[in-house]
């Protein structure tokens, strides 16, 4: 395999600091949404998520956005390993790759739960079996083999044959990441890349653009 000669040049694009809004928030919903007219083969939406765990090691993982607010919202097992790592250590990053845009953006901040009745909501519009299937899954955990899940996930839904509700279970739920550090890299060529970075201030709100400092970085 000869990957010292896998490079690509990109020219499609280019982000200038004049061009940048002011909130990093709204930049990125900017974004997204040319990535969601673009009809990306991959999920626009998926975005790795990394946290700290256990001796400081980082853990990452694809994890999919699912709303904007004051920052950025994602639901999981409260109990898997992201969950446990945020339990000891609620700071983590998210990173966005829109290969076909050749675009890419880094967020850092806070991560904080959201509320019972949020979660409970978005829980309730999930597909039926997508509900089960958060019950049924002991995230993270050992299995012996697939055939342990998929019993435990059919005797679930057996018992909930009789019924279009399901509650959500309590250690099931929804994180927001609030951000103090967001970057948008635009692809250039010879790598002469665009990196945008909003830098929140000391003492400041994040829902007010002007208390960001927009700066250029060095590729």
């Amino acid at each position: 395999m000869d990957l010292e000669n896998l490079r690509q040049n990109y020219t499609k694009a280019e982000f200038d600091i004049k061009n940048a809004l002011e909130n990093p928030i709204q930049q990125f919903e900017k974004w997204f949404q040319v990535a969601l007219d673009a009809e990306l083969s991959a999920e626009a939406n998926a975005m790795v998520l990394s946290t700290i765990g256990e001796n400081n090691r980082p853990s990452a993982r694809v994890v999919l956005l699912k709303s904007i607010d004051e920052g950025f919202v994602f639901y999981t097992n409260y109990e898997s390993r992201k969950g446990e790592n945020l339990e000891t250590n609620p700071y983590a990053s998210l990173t966005f790759f829109w290969a076909e845009l050749e675009r890419q953006v880094r967020i850092e901040g806070r991560v904080e739960k959201i509320s019972a009745e949020k979660s409970s909501e978005y829980f309730k519009s999930r597909p039926i079996k997508s509900q089960i299937g958060a019950i049924a899954s002991p995230q993270s955990r050992i299995l012996n083999n697939r055939e342990e899940l998929e019993t435990l996930f059919h005797s679930i839904e057996k018992n909930y044959e009789e019924t279009n509700f399901i509650e959500r279970p309590k250690n099931w739920g929804g994180y927001r990441l609030v951000p103090d550090y967001v970057e948008f890299w635009q692809g250039r060529s010879s790598r002469l890349h665009d990196r945008i970075t909003y830098l929140l201030k000391e003492h400041g709100d994040q829902r007010y653009g002007s208390l960001w400092e927009i700066v250029r970085l060095a590729p």
